[in-house]
Order: structure tokens, then sequence, then C-alpha cells
């Protein structure tokens, strides 16, 4: 079945309230916000929308309440020209909702969310044949028993899979071992694997079976295994503002370059300068780059990649 997508992400959305605050408050302290927003946002949301930013066609599968806030979850989306077929929505259920809190100093962010349960997807709310839809799909493991069998599945056709975990829990290690493109947060993969040393979590990653695994490092940048050697990959120095999103555009900036092909040092060069250029605006989706603004901004580092494109 030939592709109709270059990227079809399944996963999280949310709406988010973004509190900027002087500092971290105390436990019972009572601490006046400088100022209050809100953003769409969610993880695959987000990714979907990046790549959607920086030129491909993109679809959304997931879960929204029958809300107002459904609905601007889903509004920059429409206004990207996402395929959303896929989206289902719950009669009488609130959609995920996400508080964030963002130090004005750092621009470093802590996250409260709330998801009501009947949000969660099975394999049976996928229409047939979504998985051989797109070229590359974006997955979370939001739904454990829906990301295992769409890992299975996307093997099985030979579409490559971006898998965005960030919590440990029950049955991950298999997942991670199933797709291509484990990318997981450094912390997270010192828990899984019981080490600090990344090549032995990476190799963990690469023996259950995963053929590109990444460990994303926040402000120390990215590191991967390709064929049983190391990648790093050094962040951007920008000015920082506010770091929600920024793991989300990772994964969907590097999902473009497996799109276009681009090899592991490029493709880890290209997600790293996409999620450091988000970091420069506020929200999850606020500073996601057209694809001219993104290889204009590695240019002009001294680090341009070719076939990127404009």
């Amino acid at each position: 079945m030939s592709a109709a997508l270059d990227v079809l992400g399944i996963g999280e959305s949310s709406l988010d309230q973004v509190a900027w605050l002087p500092h971290f408050p105390r436990f019972g302290e009572k601490l006046a916000m400088t100022d209050w927003t809100e953003h769409a946002g969610g993880q695959i949301a987000t990714a979907v929308l990046a790549c959607a930013r920086l030129g491909l066609r993109t679809g959304f599968v997931g879960a929204i309440g029958d809300d107002v806030a459904g609905t601007r979850i889903l509004a920059p989306l429409v206004e990207a020209g996402v395929e959303l077929s896929g989206v289902r929505t719950r009669a009488g259920v609130r959609s995920r909702g996400a508080m964030i809190l963002v130090d004005r100093a750092s621009g470093e962010r802590t996250v409260l969310w709330h998801r009501p349960a009947a949000l969660a997807l099975t394999p049976g709310d996928l229409e047939p044949h979504t998985v051989e839809r797109a070229r590359v799909l974006l997955l979370d493991a939001s739904d454990p028993e829906l990301a295992q069998w769409v890992a299975v599945e996307a093997r099985r056709a030979g579409r490559p899979v971006v898998l965005d975990a960030d919590t440990l829990q029950p049955g991950l290690r298999k997942l991670l071992g199933a797709v291509d493109h484990p990318i997981v947060p450094e912390r997270l993969a010192q828990a899984l694997f019981g080490t600090e040393e990344l090549r032995e979590a990476l190799s963990g990653m690469a023996r259950d079976g995963a053929r590109l695994p990444v460990v994303t490092r926040g402000a120390a940048g990215a590191v991967a295994m390709v064929d049983g050697r190391l990648v790093q990959s050094p962040a951007f120095d920008v000015r920082v503002l506010d770091t929600t999103g920024a793991g989300d555009v990772f994964h969907g900036a590097f999902a473009f370059g497996r799109v276009r092909g681009l090899d592991p040092e490029d493709l880890l060069r290209l997600a790293n300068a996409a999620a450091g250029m988000s970091c420069r605006f506020p929200g999850a989706q606020g500073g996601l780059p057209t694809r001219g603004e993104l290889m204009d901004f590695l240019a002009s580092r001294g680090r341009p990649i070719e076939g990127g494109g404009r």
C-alpha cells in the first residue's frame, strides 16, 4: 500500500495552561505569576505540527473530549492542514489538560497533567491500514497496548517508528526494542537499564531490537548508537525562554529528517537545532520553525545540512 502521508502521529494532545513564575514556589508558598497563558500542546500533536511546519504531509490520530478544550487543541492542526480523520471525540469527557510551571529565570518547566481514562486508545480505535498510510510513524507510550500493537504492525509493514517515551512503566523495554527509533530522556534510559553509562543503555536498546536508539540530554544535546558506535550531537546555544515542547519538536524534526533520508549525524543535528529554536518562544507550539528557517539557522552556525531542502 502506498503512503498517502509522510508522517502520521498516534498519541497525545493537550490544552496547556502555562504559569510564568519568578522562581519555583516553596511548599505552602503563595506566589504571584508574572504571566499566564494558554496554548495547544501534547507530545504527539506538537511533533506532528512541527513536521507540518517543515513542509511534510501529516496526519494525527488521538482522542479528545467534546469540549471547548478539544476544539482549541485541534485548531493549530486544522490551520496547518494536518489530516485528522483518525481523531476520536469522546462524548461527555474532558480533553487532556496540563498545568505547566515555567521558571522565568531559566526557562525550565514542571508539568502537571490530567488525562481522563476514557481518552485511552486501543487498536480497535484505528481505521484499517492506519499503519501503512505513512512513510514514518510518530508514537508515544501513553496507551501501552496500542503502542505495542502499532510497533509490531509497523515493523511488519516496513514502516519506521519514532517513539517518544518519557515515563518508566511495565513493558517499556519490550516496546523500545520493537521500534526503529526509540528516543528517551537520559534519566529514563539510566533508570530503565540500571546504569549511568549511556553506552550501556543504548546498547541495551539495540540488543532488544531498536535499530537507531537515541538518548536526549537537554542542554547537553543527544547521543545515539549507530552500528555499535556512539554518535554525539551537542545542543545549540540559544536564548531559552521556555523549554516546554522542546522534546516533542526534537521528535518531529527527527521524523522529518528520516523522511528526507538524512544520515544519523545530520538527523541528530537537525533535531537539536529545531528543539533549540523552539525554546526561544513560549508554549509547546509557539516556536516551531519552517523548513527554510531551520536550514538558515543551521547554516548561520556553520553547520548546514545537505539534503534538508528549503
